[in-house]
């Protein structure tokens, strides 16, 4: 909230560009690999929640295939920072049915 005077303040919301989790494979994939030393055929996100902070933090699920579920903790930072997603933490051997936590 922007006050002018203790009588006269605006709220001014940010609106943020809706996260797209199918554009992960380009923008994550390549980091989750090279931390697991292997290369995945599937990776599709399946669902995911946020949290905003300095920026966005996502608690995504991937299907990588074969019945294979991973969870990650990706950092989307402020815009004027003009960084990358980053993947900050992850957990393997995941099932469809396990609840998504914060990793």
């Amino acid at each position: 909230m922007a006050c002018i005077s203790s009588s006269q303040c605006l709220e001014i919301f940010m609106v943020a560009p809706a996260f797209n989790p199918s554009s992960l494979e380009a923008r994550v994939k390549s980091q989750l690999e090279e931390k697991e030393n292997r290369k995945f055929s599937v990776f599709k996100a399946v669902s995911y929640r946020s949290q905003v902070v300095a920026g966005s933090i996502y608690y995504i699920k991937v299907d990588v295939g074969d019945g294979e579920f991973i969870h990650m903790t990706v950092l989307e930072r402020l815009p004027h920072e003009n960084k990358p997603l980053s993947l900050q933490d992850y957990q393997t051997r995941k099932t469809q049915d396990d609840a998504l936590e914060d990793c």
